[in-house]
C-alpha cells in the first residue's frame, strides 16, 4: 500500500507533473464558470429587479392619476406566483378599507411609507412580496394605491436569465478542458521523448541526449543527465583499460610461465612429484584460460561502432566450433555429435556469432563426465529455428539456475578448470544480436540443455 502510494500519489498529490497541470487548470475553469455564473446571477437578479420596480410604479401611477377610479381586474393566485402578475389593491383614502382588489384573497395591508417595501405575509418562500405604495392624490378622499408582486417569481426570473447567459460557457467548458488536455499532452511529448531516448540507450556506450526539442524547463536536468553520462562512460571506459590492460600484462609472463612448466616435465621425477606437478600445469593452464576470456570479456563490453555484419551460415558455424573444440572432447574422451535438420542464416559479425557457441560447447565439454556424451543440434521449435547443446553432467541446481550467467559465478561444487565467464560471455555476445539463450535441465536424462533461439525474422 505504502508503495503504491509513493509511486502514484495520492489523488489529491499526484506525481504525474501533467496531472498536476489538468487538476489545477480544471478547477480554476470550473472555480472561474461558478464566480461568472454567480455575479451573472447577482447583476441579472439587479437589472431584473429595477425593471419590474419600474413597471409597478407606472402600473400605481396609471391607477392614482386617473380621474374615475379604475378598478383592476380579478385574477387567481396562480398568477402571482407562476407569471408574476401585478396584484393591484385600492384603499380608501384613509387607508383603513380595502375598496378592489385583483387579487382579494392576499391579506396585505396598506403600508404606511410611500415607495417600495419588502413585505412577508408567512413563513412559506412564496410569502414574500415587492411592494410599491403611491403618494396620496392631490384631492383628500382620492383613494391611495398599491401594487405587489412576488419576490419568488423575480428570484426564478433572474436564476433563469443568469442561466441563459451562462448557458454558453457551461456548453465551452468541456471545449476548453479537452483543448487544455490536448496543449497539456504536447507539452508533455518532449518529456515522453526524453524518456524513450533514454531507454533506448545501450548500457555499454551510452551517448549524451539531445537538447534540440528539450523546453526550457527541464534543460537543465537533461544537461545534468549528460554530464552523468559522461562520467558512467568514464568510468566504463576506465574500467575495460584496467581489465584489457592487465589482461595483456599477465599474458606474456602466463605464456613464459607455461613453457617453462613444459621444459620442467622431462626433469620431474614420477610419484607424487608427477602429481603436483600436474596440479601445477593445471593451474596454469586454467589462469591462462582466464585471462583469454577477460579479454574476450573487455572487448565485448567495449562500443561496438562500425561492426561489419554478415550472412552467416550457423549449420557451417556449428561444425567448424566442434572440430574446434574436438581437441579438448579427445583429451576428456567425450563423445561429440553433431546433427542438422534445418537451414538458417543470421546477418552478424561471424566472430561474435562463434563466441556464443564456442561457450556453451565448452561450457558441455567441461562439464560432461569423462567418457561422456554432448550432442549439437540445429533444428526447428515452434515454428523458428534453434540450437540445442546438451550434455550428460551433472546440471545447475533450480536454486543456482538464476545465476548462472553471473560474471565469476561458478556453481558450487563445480569442477575445478571453469572461470564462471562462459556464460556471461555468451548470453552479452547473443542479445546483442537479437538470440536468446534458454537453460533447463534435461527431463529425459541427467545433464544440462543450453538452447539458443535464431532471431526469426533471420532464420531460414
Amino acid at each position: 500500500m505504502n508503495g503504491a502510494t509513493r509511486g502514484h500519489g495520492r489523488w489529491w498529490r499526484p506525481r504525474s507533473l501533467r496531472t498536476q497541470l489538468l487538476l489545477w487548470l480544471i478547477t480554476l475553469h470550473v472555480l472561474a464558470a461558478v464566480l461568472t455564473a454567480w455575479f451573472s446571477f447577482l447583476a441579472y437578479g439587479n437589472l431584473v429587479h429595477n425593471a419590474l420596480d419600474d413597471q409597478m410604479r407606472l402600473v400605481a401611477e396609471s391607477y392614482t392619476g386617473s380621474d374615475q377610479p379604475k378598478t383592476p381586474r380579478e385574477m387567481d393566485g396562480e398568477a402571482a406566483f407562476s407569471r408574476g402578475a401585478f396584484i393591484v389593491q385600492i384603499w380608501s383614502a384613509d387607508g383603513t378599507t380595502l375598496r378592489a382588489s385583483s387579487w382579494p384573497a392576499l391579506s396585505v395591508p396598506l403600508q404606511p411609507g410611500i415607495g417600495f417595501s419588502d413585505v412577508s405575509a408567512g413563513a412559506h418562500a412564496q410569502s414574500s412580496w415587492r411592494v410599491f405604495t403611491a403618494e396620496p392624490g392631490p384631492r383628500a378622499d382620492q383613494p391611495r394605491v398599491q401594487v405587489l408582486q412576488n419576490e419568488d417569481y423575480r428570484r426564478r426570473r433572474a436564476l433563469r436569465r443568469a442561466l441563459l447567459e451562462g448557458l454558453p460557457i457551461a456548453l465551452l467548458l468541456p471545449v476548453a478542458l479537452l483543448i487544455l488536455w490536448l496543449i497539456v499532452s504536447a507539452a508533455s511529448r518532449s518529456l515522453r521523448a526524453v524518456a524513450r531516448e533514454v531507454a533506448s540507450q545501450d548500457e555499454r556506450s551510452p551517448t549524451e541526449l539531445s537538447l534540440a526539442r528539450v523546453p526550457d524547463e527541464i534543460a537543465p536536468l537533461v544537461g545534468a543527465f549528460n554530464n552523468l553520462l559522461s562520467r558512467v562512460r568514464s568510468a566504463f571506459a576506465t574500467q575495460r583499460r584496467f581489465v584489457q590492460d592487465a589482461a595483456h600484462e599477465l599474458r606474456t609472463p602466463m605464456a613464459a610461465i607455461g613453457l617453462q612448466i613444459e621444459n620442467l616435465r622431462s626433469h620431474v621425477p614420477a610419484g607424487e612429484a608427477t602429481e603436483r606437478f600436474n596440479q601445477l600445469e593445471a593451474g596454469v593452464t586454467r589462469a591462462q584460460h582466464l585471462i583469454e576470456q577477460l579479454l574476450h570479456l573487455s572487448r565485448q563490453d567495449a562500443p561496438q561502432r562500425g561492426a561489419a555484419g554478415e550472412r552467416v551460415d550457423i549449420e557451417v558455424l556449428l561444425r567448424e566450433s566442434v572440430s574446434q573444440l574436438m581437441v579438448l572432447a579427445d583429451a576428456r574422451c567425450v563423445d561429440v555429435g553433431f546433427e542438422g535438420t534445418t537451414a538458417a542464416v543470421v546477418f552478424a559479425p561471424a566472430a561474435e556469432l562463434r563466441s556464443v557457441f564456442d561457450n556453451l560447447i565448452d561450457n558441455a565439454l567441461r562439464y560432461a563426465p569423462e567418457g561422456g556424451v554432448v550432442d549439437v543440434r540445429l533444428h526447428t521449435f515452434d515454428g523458428h529455428a534453434v540450437v540445442d547443446v546438451l550434455d550428460n553432467g551433472p546440471g545447475i541446481p533450480q536454486a543456482a539456475m538464476g545465476r548462472v550467467f553471473d560474471r565469476f559465478f561458478r556453481v558450487p561444487g563445480a569442477a575445478a578448470g571453469g572461470s564462471g565467464l562462459g556464460l556471461a560471455i555468451a548470453r552479452t555476445a547473443a542479445e546483442r544480436h537479437g538470440l536468446r539463450i534458454e537453460l533447463r535441465n534435461r527431463i529425459d536424462s541427467r545433464g544440462l540443455m543450453a538452447r539458443v533461439h535464431l532471431p526469426a525474422s533471420m532464420a531460414q
